[in-house]
């Protein structure tokens, strides 16, 4: 098992990784959004990134730009989100990833009274991504969504998905599955139906209302039941901690939870 943290983008990625490697974590989920992280200002500094993770210690996965408007109505906006998020994965493999997170399209404004146009939308999207990435020789592990989303967010939607895209993987994000589900029967059924999908994970706390990103335990997330399933469906690989909390040492708090948790099943 390897535990990573995500940079926040308003912070240098330097800063961040000189950061987590004082926490002792295994590598850097880097979050490719702007200000600080677009993918332009990564290509420039790829250098100097590359050799900060080197020198450190850190292996690297790579999170696509999360603001994009990748199934929108409007034709223009869609092919401008596919050229930033082709770039981005571009930069990522330039930075060494092997391994990425993509977000699913969102349904969103007059999308969500049109939704199966926005899904055929969304589809094709993934249909280029997935088409890119095996080019790229790197896997996007595609995140699970709270219900606003409206797409990706069910085992139903991730089990379609993996029918027409073999090649991609599930991130299993614990935040989003809590979110207006607060007995849990939601982030179950993903890992009950979808456990062999699983490539990656994101670990936070919320109260079920919203997508907090508290430390363990101090939302309504049931760990020790999520954990007990993923050592059932045989899950060994990464963890990133997405506890966006100003105290740093509620990242090391979390990890170590998580890790006890995991120890506890062996």
């Amino acid at each position: 098992m390897h535990f990573g943290a995500m940079n926040f983008p308003i912070t240098p990625v330097l800063d961040e990784i000189e950061t987590f490697a004082r926490l002792g974590f295994d590598y850097l989920e880097l979050a490719m959004d702007p200000p600080m992280a677009h993918h332009s200002i990564l290509s420039s500094s790829r250098a100097a990134i590359t050799r900060a993770l080197r020198v450190n210690g850190l292996g690297l996965v790579c999170h696509l730009p999360t603001f994009l408007s990748t199934a929108d109505l409007t034709e223009s906006l869609r092919r401008a989100s596919l050229t930033e998020m082709r770039r981005s994965l571009e930069v990522a493999v330039e930075l060494g990833a092997k391994k990425v997170v993509l977000h699913p399209s969102m349904a969103g404004g007059m999308g969500a009274l049109v939704l199966d146009t926005v899904k055929g939308y969304a589809f094709d999207f993934l249909s280029e991504m997935a088409a890119a990435a095996h080019c790229l020789d790197v896997t996007i592990c595609l995140e699970n969504m709270f219900p606003r989303n409206r797409l990706g967010v069910e085992p139903d939607d991730f089990e379609d998905i993996f029918k027409t895209f073999p090649s991609l993987k599930l991130t299993l994000d614990t935040g989003h599955a809590n979110v207006d589900d607060r007995r849990g029967r939601r982030l179950k059924g993903l890992v009950n139906r979808l456990g062999r999908h699983i490539g990656h994970l994101h670990v936070s706390d919320n109260q079920g209302k919203r997508d907090d990103h508290l430390a363990v335990g101090q939302g309504t997330v049931n760990f020790v039941d999520l954990v007990m399933r993923l050592k059932g469906a045989g899950y060994d690989d990464t963890v990133t901690l997405e506890v966006f909390d100003e105290n740093r040492q509620m990242l090391v708090a979390s990890r170590e939870r998580i890790k006890a948790m995991f120890a506890d099943f062996n």
